[in-house]
């Protein structure tokens, strides 16, 4: 090790903390805060309190922090409060990148559209996706997007893209995983359409590929623009990892992206596969105002809720696959709360590492290992931050025990 001096041990920075190039920004470090519901919009729109959640994550030190499932159209909403990119949420969201801008990280924003499993009470129309399907969440059936619909989606990437930059942004994650609308097109269980958008893996990818295209178009240079891309959904059937392997090719070759962070699991039938760690079934049952949800719930759990123990970097072993067969920048996600785990996907070539749970638990533990005073998050991964979003907010329940209790 090196002397100080004073010749004392002189502690060694990070490659964590290099600041690093994302598209046209710099970012002061390569922690990113990844996309976690939030649960503090309201009527769609920024809120005091969603500003300030994301003020404490940016005062921590990480590189970058992303405003999470910001609904591109009326009808992609999964939740009455969801964001909705509009005119009308400008204000609230420079006031957003103003506040984040002030704490010295940079701005993302999350761009999504729910598909067949929005929820028509928020949504206020019938559920659409890549083909028609039955939907629990939804309680009817989705119906098939008509070349016209998928036309009005794609503009609506486009325009909430354009917002975005108009708000102060850095970056524009578009959002391909986790069973929403684009990981829907991608996903053979999903897509069993006939026609262009449909069959072929190269036809279930067009519209997700174009979607890019014409979110990169709409922003011309002045933002970042990333996709968050299932490497699988984690259920028979589902999207695989040859496949994704595929697609992300394809995405490197159309220029439509600056970096690609890699994910995996579907809200719909696996979301445990995503979120390791323990189920708070009791907590979620208990939590659902609707008798009727609650049933389903209990008689879905055993099939949606499937375990998976949690590991640290749990994505890492297919995420190699895709490091080695990409030049793009990466982004690692899942299970990433030590910084030794951190540091091994910096050293294996991740170019940057997404935090979710590590950060509710700990929002300033960026800047805590920075200053050697931390070596991983205190999460346990318990899970029971995701029950929080519907009781005021997504929250650590080490903050209060008898939250979790």
């Amino acid at each position: 090790m090196a002397q100080g001096v004073h010749g004392e041990p002189e502690r060694r920075e990070s490659v964590l903390f290099e600041p690093a190039e994302l598209g046209p920004v710099r970012l002061r470090n390569r922690l990113v805060k990844s996309a976690t519901n939030e649960g503090l919009s309201r009527q769609g729109l920024v809120t005091d309190a969603l500003v300030a959640w994301h003020r404490r994550i940016a005062a921590g030190g990480v590189g970058m922090t992303t405003l999470a499932y910001c609904s591109v159209s009326p009808e992609g909403r999964t939740f009455r409060h969801q964001m909705l990119m509009r005119p009308e949420a400008l204000p609230g969201l420079r006031s957003f990148t103003e506040a984040v801008h002030g704490e010295g990280a940079a701005a993302g924003i999350q761009l999504g559209h729910a598909g067949w499993f929005a929820n028509p009470r928020a949504a206020g129309a019938r559920p659409v996706g890549p083909s028609r399907m039955f939907s629990p969440y939804a309680g009817t059936f989705s119906r098939a997007a008509t070349e016209d619909d998928l036309a009005r989606i794609r503009a609506d990437f486009a325009a909430a893209a354009g917002l975005a930059a108009e708000a102060g942004f850095d970056a524009v994650e578009v959002h391909l995983g986790h069973g929403y609308l684009l990981s829907q097109f991608l996903s053979p269980h999903h897509n069993r359409r006939g026609d262009r958008f449909g069959g072929s893996l190269a036809g279930r990818a067009r519209f997700p590929r174009e979607v890019l295209r014409a979110v990169r178009d709409a922003t011309r240079g002045r933002l970042a623009v990333t996709t968050k891309l299932n490497m699988e959904d984690g259920f028979a059937g589902g999207l695989e990892v040859e496949d994704s392997l595929e697609i992300a090719r394809w995405i490197e070759s159309d220029g439509s992206v600056d970096a690609i962070q890699l994910t995996g699991g579907h809200t719909t039938r696996t979301p445990m596969f995503l979120m390791r760690g323990e189920v708070p079934l009791r907590e979620m049952l208990a939590g659902e105002r609707s008798l009727v949800r609650r049933l389903g719930m209990r008689l879905l759990a055993p099939r949606m809720l499937r375990a998976w123990p949690y590991e640290e970097a749990f994505f890492l072993p297919q995420a190699r696959r895709f490091r080695a067969a990409l030049r793009l920048p990466l982004m690692l996600l899942g299970g990433l709360s030590t910084r030794a785990s951190m540091e091994q996907a910096r050293a294996e070539g991740f170019d940057f590492v997404a935090l979710g749970r590590a950060l509710i638990a700990d929002p300033d533990l960026p800047e805590r290992m920075r200053r050697g005073e931390a070596s991983a998050s205190r999460c346990t991964h318990c899970n029971r931050c995701v029950i929080e979003m519907e009781r005021g907010g997504t929250r650590c329940v080490l903050d209060d025990p008898a939250a979790g209790s």
